[in-house]
């Protein structure tokens, strides 16, 4: 079974399963030969080039086991009988990990204490605390429920949003209504055409003053212009893990505007990531190998 991997790692952990002959294409090395007999390929967590020429040319596909949780740049393209997975779960501990540590740095101001210890200034103040506020999750998922246990020693209020209303956890219908009360708004949801720039100026406005918005999804849920324009009064603040654009440009606003944290797309690419990611290959190929159940196909827009 001729399998493509993203990385010799990967490769390692594959290659004693029986059948499977791996070779390793990182998305800007040459093309491994072959590529109409591949049946299992695991992209590289950077979208290759000419995806959907790609995809076309691998005949013999049968499976892409993709290694981030968002697979929007995947589903368009994907050719009919061949089964799309992602990698729920696996950047669960990095992301949520980014988020608290994103929060507690913007309202603990550290940005501006390191500047002022660059410049050599003793500049004391008070600074705002995470204690005693009311955190919104929007996109309860797996990343959500991490984010919230690792939000239980700070004395916090934990509001849960996700796409359907269930026991705990509200419809996205009722953001409006829950916006007003958020001191920190963290965005968690998929990339699709119902989230695409969700957040917009409307949402904006309906944020308290002072309040915190959190982006570790995906740049393109935000509306880049209404932020900006947020921000310039300095009536919102930002931590922002992804951009639309995205990478940044050189000169962009963003990079500028106050009150805003960036960070470059990091907050799933830690080793514990890539530990549990390699878990979830070797187990996902195992069942695969033995007509198993897969684990996190994607079977809708997400």
């Amino acid at each position: 079974m001729k399998t493509w991997v993203p990385s010799d790692s990967v490769a390692d952990v594959l290659s004693d399963l029986p059948g499977v002959e791996c070779a390793v294409y990182d998305g800007t090395s040459p093309m491994p030969a072959g590529i109409e007999e591949v049946e299992v390929w695991i992209p590289p967590l950077i979208t290759v080039l000419d995806l959907p020429g790609t995809l076309a040319r691998m005949r013999s596909l049968r499976l892409v086991q993709a290694t981030s949780a968002g697979v929007e740049a995947y589903l368009p393209h994907i050719p009919r009988g061949v089964r799309l997975c992602n990698a729920r779960g696996v950047h669960d501990a990095g992301t949520a990990e980014w988020a608290v540590g994103a929060m507690v740095a913007v309202l603990r101001e550290f940005p501006g204490f390191v500047d002022a210890q660059r410049r050599g200034e003793w500049t004391y103040h008070h600074t705002e605390v995470l204690a005693d506020s009311t955190v919104l999750i929007v996109g309860y998922g797996s990343i959500g429920a991490a984010l919230e246990r690792r939000l239980g020693g700070f004395e916090v209020e934990v509001v849960r949003v996700a796409r359907s209303a269930r026991e705990g956890v509200h419809g996205l219908d009722e953001l409006p209504k829950l916006l007003p009360a958020a001191d920190v708004v963290v965005l968690l949801v998929p990339s699709t055409s119902d989230t695409a720039e969700m957040v917009d100026a409307a949402f904006l406005a309906r944020m308290k003053d002072g309040a915190l918005l959190v982006n570790a999804a995906r740049g393109g849920i935000v509306d880049t212009d209404a932020l900006l324009a947020e921000l310039k009064t300095g009536r919102l603040r930002a931590a922002l893990d992804v951009t639309a654009p995205e990478p940044l440009p050189e000169g962009h606003p963003l990079w500028s505007a106050p009150g805003v944290l960036i960070t470059p797309h990091v907050a799933g690419s830690t080793p514990a990531s890539g530990r549990r990611m390699l878990r979830l290959l070797r187990v996902q190929l195992e069942r695969y190998l033995a007509g198993e159940h897969l684990v996190n196909v994607i079977t809708d827009a997400y």
